[in-house]
Parts: structure tokens; sequence; C-alpha cells
């Protein structure tokens, strides 16, 4: 904390009183179970999930109106996401993870689909969801997607295979983008509600991953799933519209989270410098050491302060693709840099696994790769540069 002064911030006391709660949350509850959660290697940490759910943590971020803390503006959930993932990346991801579910429902639903899906998000002992986007075969080019809905009467019927679907073995409800005609590419995408239980939707087993463990990832097949119209998101070929604008602001949230993580990394590198001796002197005292430690402080400075900013223009209504883009990007290749110089202070140490760093780097890579890899931010960026 000690944050907002320093960036110039003025949080009300609300603003304030959420920001210190993932604060204290994040150092209670998530750093503690870290390192268990990752040597399990494909489990959830439910009860974690249910604790920050009983303290408003995985709905804050929902509209008062459906039950949630009403905490609509970017900015406060920035700061939020970047104090939970302080913590643990992983953790921190999944506690705000039915926030990515929630937007498109938002973009895109009526207010009826809003009660009707939203409200279940905010009780007690809320459910988890997914977004169902990525397929074997399209990653990056989101509008290449192959999932087919084809229209029947008063239903759709789906048929397809998406994959990386975080959550996918917990979520009790997905939003699944699908193609109405994949010849009209982005026109065709159009986004379904679709609950766990219906008939031809199966999930396969649970991902190994590298990191980031705490949410497990698996696909989902999709075999003549009938889905009701009232369970379609916005008209027909809306759906990529409603997912562009649903990155604008979950990108911003990844700078968010890899600032977070960053953080920590140097928070951890810095202490153990002040303490390690060599030579007679604290390792801090070397210059090496020191500049590599300055360096780490300021890519997370300017992590920070872009995501700062992009979340700010998110929220005064302006068009943010290349902010967005630009916070996500210098975020998480900040993250990986800051990660793996923590690993380099603590030297052997640091490649262990009784110390969280290395952990810190393995989870730093995802999110050069995830809701579009760098080479995908930096061609949104340069394509802002050339429309100017």
């Amino acid at each position: 904390m000690g944050r907002t002064v320093r960036d110039g911030l003025r949080l009300t006391a609300e603003q304030e009183q959420f920001v210190s709660l993932a604060a204290e949350f994040a150092a209670e509850e998530i750093r503690p179970r870290a390192r268990a959660v990752d040597e399990a290697d494909t489990e959830s940490p439910l009860d974690v999930w249910e604790k920050a759910s009983r303290l408003g943590l995985t709905s804050f971020m929902i509209p008062e109106k459906f039950g949630g803390g009403g905490v609509t503006d970017l900015l406060t959930q920035v700061l939020v996401q970047q104090e939970l993932c302080h913590g643990d990346i992983g953790i921190g991801n999944l506690i705000t993870s039915n926030g990515f579910f929630s937007a498109p429902v938002e973009h895109l639903g009526t207010p009826e689909q809003q009660e009707r899906f939203l409200g279940p998000l905010t009780t007690e002992r809320p459910p988890l969801t997914a977004v169902a986007v990525t397929e074997p075969g399209s990653g990056s080019d989101a509008a290449s997607i192959q999932t087919s809905a084809r229209r029947d009467g008063d239903s759709y019927v789906l048929n397809g295979q998406k994959t990386w679907i975080s959550n996918a073995p917990y979520a009790s409800q997905f939003v699944i983008f699908a193609t109405v005609d994949p010849t009209r590419r982005s026109r065709g995408v159009t986004a379904f509600v679709v609950p766990r239980d219906a008939a031809g939707l199966t999930v396969g087993p649970p991902f190994q991953k590298m990191g980031q463990r705490a949410i497990v990832n698996a696909e989902v097949f999709l075999d003549d799933v009938r889905v009701p119209v009232e369970n379609r998101l916005g008209d027909e070929g809306q759906g990529f519209a409603g997912l562009m604008r649903t990155f604008d602001a979950s990108r911003i949230l990844i700078g968010a989270a890899t600032t977070g993580l960053a953080r920590a990394a140097l928070d951890f590198a810095a202490d153990y410098a002040r303490q390690r001796v060599q030579f007679g002197v604290p390792i801090i005292q070397h210059q090496a050491v020191a500049f590599r430690l300055a360096d780490m402080a300021t890519r997370v400075d300017t992590s920070h302060l872009l995501t700062v900013r992009a979340a700010t223009l998110y929220d005064a209504g302006h068009a943010v693709a290349q902010e967005s883009a630009m916070a996500k990007l210098v975020g998480s290749e900040n993250a990986m840099w800051c990660t793996h110089a923590a690993v380099q202070t603590l030297g052997g140490y640091g490649y262990s696994r009784e110390y969280p760093v290395e952990r810190w780097m393995r989870d730093a890579k995802l999110e050069e790769i995830e809701e579009g890899t760098s080479d995908i931010q930096r061609l949104i960026i340069s394509r802002g540069l050339g429309a100017r």
C-alpha cells in the first residue's frame, strides 16, 4: 500500500477499503497457500475461493443492482487486482475470474439476462464460471473460430471444440463464442450462455501447466448442444465486438496482475539482498545487484502507471485498444524480466522450489501468451499508429 499517494491518485473511502481488504487477504490467505497450490498441480483452491466470496472479493466488480459490490470503475478493479496478485497471481486471477464471465453478459446481455446470469455470482457461495473462445486452430485470430451455431426454431445447436478454457472443470456456466457463418469471420461470431449440464457438453481432463496452476484449464467439447434463443447474448454477429470490448478491460487487468507479480518479485529480492552477506557486506551494496534492483523498481512503476492510465481512459469512455495493449505488453514482459531478475538475485536459492521466485517466473510466462500474445499486442499498437 502507500502507492496511491505517490501516484497522485485520490481514492474514495470505499475504494481504499476494497484495496486494503485485497492487500490483507493476499497476505493472510493467498500467499501462505500458494506453494501448496502449485504443488497440487491441477486442483484449484476452492476453500480460498469460498473465503474470498464471503468477503465480496469474487463479485466486487459486479453492479450493485445484481447484488455485487458495485465497484464498476476499472481503476479500482486494477488496484484490487494488483494487491491480490501480489499475494499470488494464479490465486488472484482465480478470485476475480467471474469478472471475465460477467463482462460479455454486461456488454451484450439484456437486463433480464444480466439479472438471470449475474445474480447467482453474488450469492454467499457463488459458482465458478468460464469463457470459451480459444480453439485448437484458433488462438490469436479469434475471428477464425469454427465452433458452429445453427439456428433451429427457438434454439441454436452448437458443435465444436474449445481448448485452454480456464475454470472448465469447475464452471457451472460458460459464455461460448461460436459462429453462425464462418465465411463472415468476425461478423458471424455470436455469444451464448451455456449451462454445464447441457446435453452434449463435456469437459476434458485438466491440463498440466508450467505455472498459474490455481486456475485449472481443460478442453470443452460441444456435440449437438441445444441452447435456447434467450441464452444468446446480443444479436447474431455481435459477439466479436463484445469480445473485443471485454479484452480491452481484461488486458488492462492483466497489466495490473503482472504489476502485482513484478512488485512481489522486487519486494522479495530486495529483502533478500539486504540480508544476504557476501564479501563482508549485504549484497545490495554491490553495484551489480543494486542496479538490477533499480531496474526492477523502474519496471514495476512503469507497468503500474501504464495500467492506471489505461484504466482511467477506459472509465472516461475512450477507445483504449492501444493503451490496453500497451498495459498488457509492458506489464507481462516486465513481470517476466523482474521474476527472472529475482531468481538471479537469489542465485542458487532462486532456483530452489523452497523459495517463491522460481514459481513466480513460471507464473509470469503465461501473461505473455494469454488473451493475445506479445506479438499481437505489438500488432494492435502498430495498427493504431498507422491510423493516426
